[in-house]
């Protein structure tokens, strides 16, 4: 098929049609209300939108989406790099599919701090649940996010669970003590760990062993075996030296072999009895409201922050500020109190 010339481009330049225009804010909503991928997808791409034009948009979309009641489970899962997050992911993916429910992962990638750019390959690392049909992969990059999520992935949980998706899976990034935003959004936070790596007794010191509500230890196949049953006994022993989780839930250490999906089964059976249990005792609800309180805020706080730095009065102060600085002529807590102080005399 020869695609024609678009004549508002170079002369020579051959260039396919442009893409459809964007649907109207309820078409949008209502069709990803009807589980269609494809609006899904689109519907994400503009939450996660930059653009201030697109914000109503955005925001509307999301309103008309949280109407609509779900069952969902929300799980997050984190571990260093090499871990085999997704492998994992897929093999409990495809085992939840294979059951007729419905799974969204949400993979956040590191964004380089140089160039600002993402890989997103996890649909190539997940390809076999890439191509299921009950299945939804979303790579977003962390961006300038911390916490090891991407900007909008509380919004992109709402749009997965409005289109259906029982299950929404939430990759984080894996880069350590600073991954800690993710159990804010979540109803359950697995973590990923390696026998023999030296991780055992450096549990004892990370904060983030305190918030995990499992801690799977991954690879426990071939020659590993015999370690990962000694990184459970230290990491039991770890889990004794914290007090007991408000909700009444003591974390459950055991291992499993994504790859030869041995121990997956029984990792989703703990999730499940969590959620029963939470449920239960009215710790799961109320931890979903703890959820939209935390999204409330992280809300002002990047509205805050983009209104800040979008100032143009502000972007002039800010570069004079930065040169006297870098210079030695001003601390860096005097420029910031000048600035803030702009800011007020502005409101």
């Amino acid at each position: 098929m020869t695609v024609p010339k678009n004549t508002n481009n170079k002369e020579g330049e051959n260039l396919p049609y442009k893409r459809k225009v964007l649907p109207n804010v309820s078409q949008l909503a209502q069709a990803v209300l009807n589980g269609e991928k494809a609006s899904l997808a689109r519907a994400i791409t503009l939450v996660e939108s930059a653009k201030p034009d697109h914000w109503e948009s955005a925001n509307s979309l999301i309103e008309k989406c949280l109407v609509k009641q779900t069952n969902s489970i929300r799980v997050g899962i984190t571990g260093v790099p090499g871990v085999g997050k997704s492998t994992f992911i897929e093999t409990l993916g495809k085992n939840l599919t294979a059951e007729g429910k419905k799974v969204a992962v949400l993979a956040v990638d590191p964004t380089s701090s140089k160039n600002k750019g993402s890989i997103l390959g996890d649909k190539t690392r997940m390809a076999e649940l890439a191509v299921d049909p009950n299945a939804f992969i979303r790579p977003s990059p962390s961006g300038s996010s911390l916490g090891g999520v991407a900007r909008k992935t509380r919004e992109t949980i709402i749009l997965c669970e409005a289109a259906g998706y029982d299950i929404i899976l939430v990759e984080t990034v894996g880069v350590g003590q600073s991954e800690t935003a993710v159990s804010s959004m979540v109803d359950f936070f697995l973590l990923l760990k390696l026998a023999g790596a030296g991780d055992e007794l450096q549990g004892i010191k990370r904060g983030i062993i305190e918030m995990a509500d499992a801690i799977v230890i991954n690879k426990a196949d071939g020659n590993n075996v015999k370690r990962t049953k000694s990184a459970e006994v230290e990491f039991k022993r770890a889990l004794q030296l914290y007090p007991p989780k408000d909700n009444g839930w003591v974390p459950i250490v055991h291992s499993c072999s994504a790859l030869h999906n041995s121990g997956i089964r029984e990792t989703w059976d703990v999730i499940n009895e969590f959620v029963k249990r939470t449920k239960t005792n009215g710790n799961f609800l109320k931890n979903r409201a703890l959820q939209n309180e935390h999204w409330l805020l992280q809300t002002i706080e990047d509205h805050i922050k983009t209104r800040f730095y979008g100032d143009t009065t502000i972007q002039t102060k800010l570069a004079e500020l930065k040169g006297q600085v870098t210079q030695n002529k001003i601390s860096p807590f005097r420029a910031a109190e000048l600035l803030l102080e702009l800011q007020r005399n502005k409101v």
